[in-house]
C-alpha cells in the first residue's frame, strides 16, 4: 500500500520533500502531480523502477517516456539541441511541454525510443514537480499516470479520491495536492529536426502561438 504524503500545491514543505527524495533514490516509484495531469515517476536510473512503470501503463517499447528536468541546460546534457530549437524551447519552459529530441549518449537506453533514438523531456512549471527534481539532484522519469484501462479522455470522469485509490498498489509514494483532479495533458512538440511539428495540442496552446509567432515560425501540425 502506497504512503501517502500531502503537499501544498504552491508552497510545499521542504523537509516532506527531502523525505520523499529520499525513497526515491532508494528505489521508489512516485505518484505525484505535475503542471498538467498527475505522473507516476522514478529517478531516471531506477531500472527497477522504470520496468515497474512500463508494466503499469502496459507500455510497448515506442513509447516515450520523459526525462524531467529543471532547466535547459539539464536538457542540453539529455538532447541535441540545435541552435534554432534551442530559442523556442528557451522562451517555453518552464511549462506544459513535451520536447521529443534527439538522445544524448547521457540518456539510458530504456528512455531512447529503439527506432528513431529520440527522448522525450520536460520542464515542468509546478512547484511540487520542480522541488522533487530539484532536491533528488538528478532528473526524474515521468509518464501520465493512467492505467490500460484509462482510455481517452477517461480522466475527466474521475475526482482526485478514486483516481488516487487506483494506484494505491501499484506505486510507494502517493503525493496528495489536494486540488481537483486535471484532465488536460501538454503539449508535444517534434524538435527532432528544425522544422517544429505540433504532435498534439493542449496545455500551453495559446503561450506556444504566440512563441511561434515571435519567433516567424510557421506552426505545423501532424
Amino acid at each position: 500500500m502506497a504512503e501517502r504524503i500531502k503537499l501544498h500545491p504552491e508552497t510545499p514543505h521542504v523537509k516532506r520533500l527531502f523525505e520523499i527524495t529520499d525513497k526515491i533514490r532508494d528505489g521508489a516509484v512516485v505518484l505525484f502531480p505535475t503542471d498538467s495531469q498527475y505522473a507516476i515517476g522514478c529517478d531516471y536510473k531506477n531500472k527497477k523502477g522504470i520496468e515497474r512503470i512500463r508494466k503499469i501503463r502496459a507500455l510497448g517499447k515506442d513509447d516515450h517516456l520523459t526525462i524531467l528536468c529543471d532547466s535547459l541546460s539539464g536538457i542540453s546534457k539529455f538532447a541535441h539541441i540545435s541552435d534554432h530549437n534551442f530559442k523556442l524551447i528557451k522562451r517555453l519552459i518552464p511549462g506544459p511541454y513535451t520536447f521529443i529530441l534527439p538522445a544524448t549518449k547521457e540518456v539510458p537506453k530504456l528512455l531512447v525510443h529503439p527506432k528513431k533514438k529520440t527522448v522525450g523531456i520536460r520542464v515542468p512549471d509546478y512547484p511540487i514537480t520542480e522541488g522533487l527534481v530539484r532536491e533528488l539532484g538528478n532528473p526524474m522519469l515521468a509518464i501520465t499516470a493512467k492505467k490500460p484501462s484509462m482510455n481517452g479522455n477517461a480522466l475527466a470522469e474521475y475526482e482526485r479520491e478514486p483516481f488516487l485509490r487506483e494506484f494505491e498498489k501499484l506505486v510507494d509514494v502517493t503525493i496528495d495536492n489536494q486540488q481537483p483532479l486535471p484532465s488536460n495533458e501538454t503539449s508535444i512538440l517534434d524538435m527532432t529536426d528544425d522544422n517544429t511539428k505540433i504532435l498534439r495540442r493542449d496545455l500551453g496552446a495559446k503561450e506556444l502561438e504566440e512563441v511561434f509567432r515571435m519567433e516567424r515560425e510557421p506552426l505545423e501540425e501532424e
